[in-house]
């Protein structure tokens, strides 16, 4: 019963506790329709590499237009108790929630749109109590679909033009996961799927073989490829290592043979273990020697961008790359590491709001951001973070937020782009949501606006993004407001 109530029940209470704690204070306080702003960002591309794909926006959406506290939610808060027993929350509260109608405003960057640190992706300006309670599951969506997107668009940069299909649900982190990661890989540039809900909800092309068991079922490899022949004969795709793998390529060959009078489409052998360049290498002579010129060559068995690339190099005869574990996990690094941060309070006038740390990269950027992304007509060249309510300079400047001392001027003749576009107004949807193949053309677009030195996934280039100088000395100065503040206490 709890499996089928995961995807129809109310997703307001998918959200840590501390949420609804912070949301019962701010009421408390007087403090719920304050208006707020937060920004969620992350600080550090993920997997070593040069960028990121931006990712999870229309689940974002969905959570966003379906966030309404239902009778059963206000039951289990009401049943909550405190150390003495004591009900957690006040039925005042409860009251307040069940009248709740979500009315921020809420802007974000385009999913398929490469991004770099401190980068707002989504910025909620809103109610304080809203755009509080949103925090963790516009976290849990953004944070995973853009960390494997972002893993897809370096597989796919790999594979230099070849086909990338997905074939990672039994080894995903559970339902949603594979579903939400088939999703976000299609977004980063994986051409099918071989998970079949996945193809149903998001329409993604679907693609599969078989296994070796089909194989071990029949009495030898010749029959089990014939049957799975007769079954499929149209681009058909044969798994040639369950025994002997080049013996199962003449095998496969010899079946394509017997079965080509009947119109058979011989459309691939599949390698998922051995040496992979040698093994393709061999098979290609053998498939091209029978005038199977056009068989395409398949290759699984645990792929990455590093391997997929260090094959290339040895030129392996593979063209299409069956990619699961790797790529539906981000096996090498499992969190993107995104956060939510309070930036802007409003009581009257606006108040700039500062998160301090020891570590400079976990200390936040104050204001009511935007992303000015500038270009040319070959490639994009820098981004600005800056405060819409302040005005910008002539001659903008890009300072580092991590190293003040390395800044870039931008070029007076470049064009320029704001990333983030109005999604919701006052909490009605006003974005229209692009279809999957259009995010994943976009996404490939966006990849190949960046210089080759970005791109590559050993020791890529830094991509000028940064604070638009005069945001960059006005957080110095709150910072030493702040730290001041707190000596004299």
């Amino acid at each position: 019963m709890a499996l089928q109530q995961i995807y129809r029940t109310s997703l307001s209470l998918l959200t840590d506790l501390y949420q609804l704690t912070m949301a019962y204070g701010y009421w408390k306080n007087g403090m719920a329709e304050q208006e707020a702003v937060f920004h969620l960002y992350f600080r550090k591309n993920p997997f070593g590499g040069g960028y990121t794909v931006a990712a999870g926006l229309e689940h974002a959406i969905q959570y966003l237009q379906a966030l309404k506290f239902t009778k059963d939610d206000l039951a289990y808060l009401g049943s909550l108790e405190g150390s003495q027993g004591q009900p957690l929350f006040e039925q005042g509260f409860l009251d307040y929630l069940g009248a709740m109608e979500f009315t921020c405003d809420v802007d974000a960057v385009l999913e398929g749109t490469v991004v770099f640190p401190s980068e707002p992706l989504v910025r909620v300006k809103g109610p304080l109590l809203q755009a509080q309670l949103i925090e963790t599951p516009l976290l849990t969506i953004i944070n995973f679909e853009t960390l494997i997107a972002t893993k897809a668009a370096r597989i796919k940069e790999a594979a230099k033009g070849d086909m990338v299909i997905e074939f990672g649900m039994r080894r995903a982190q559970g339902i949603d996961g594979s579903l939400s990661a088939a999703r976000a890989a299609y977004i980063g540039g994986a051409d099918a799927t071989s998970n079949l809900l996945a193809g149903q909800l998001y329409n993604i092309p679907v693609r599969g073989t078989h296994a070796h068991s089909w194989v071990q079922a029949f009495d030898s490899e010749e029959e089990a490829f014939e049957a799975y022949g007769e079954a499929f004969p149209q681009d058909t795709v044969l798994l040639v290592d369950t025994y002997d793998t080049l013996e199962g390529v003449k095998k496969a060959i010899a079946v394509a043979q017997k079965l080509q009078p009947k119109g058979f489409g011989f459309g691939g052998i599949r390698l998922d273990s051995g040496d992979l360049t040698y093994l393709s290498k061999e098979a290609r002579k053998l498939l091209d020697e029978a005038g199977f010129t056009d068989t395409n060559i398949v290759a699984s068995n645990d792929l990455d961008e590093r391997l997929i690339t260090h094959l290339k190099q040895e030129g392996a005869k593979i063209n299409v790359w069956g990619v699961g574990t790797k790529m539906i996990t981000a096996y090498d690094q499992p969190a993107l590491g995104g956060v939510y941060k309070l930036a802007a309070l409003k009581d009257g006038t606006w108040a700039y709001k500062i998160k301090l740390s020891e570590q400079l990269v976990k200390t936040s950027n104050p204001g009511i951001l935007q992303v000015r992304r500038y270009f040319n007509q070959e490639r994009y060249l820098a981004d600005m973070i800056y405060n819409e309510l302040e005005p910008l300079p002539e001659q903008p400047q890009i300072v580092d937020p991590l190293d003040s001392t390395r800044r870039r001027n931008v070029e007076q003749d470049a064009k320029y782009k704001d990333l983030l576009v109005p999604v919701f107004k006052q909490g009605e949807l006003i974005y229209t949501l692009p279809g999957l193949p259009s995010i994943k053309a976009h996404s490939l677009q966006e990849v190949s606006q960046l210089h080759e030195s970005i791109r590559r996934y050993l020791n890529p280039h830094n991509y000028p993004a940064g604070l638009e100088s005069g945001l960059h000395h006005f957080k110095i100065d709150l910072i030493l407001q702040l730290r001041e503040k707190e000596k004299s206490r």
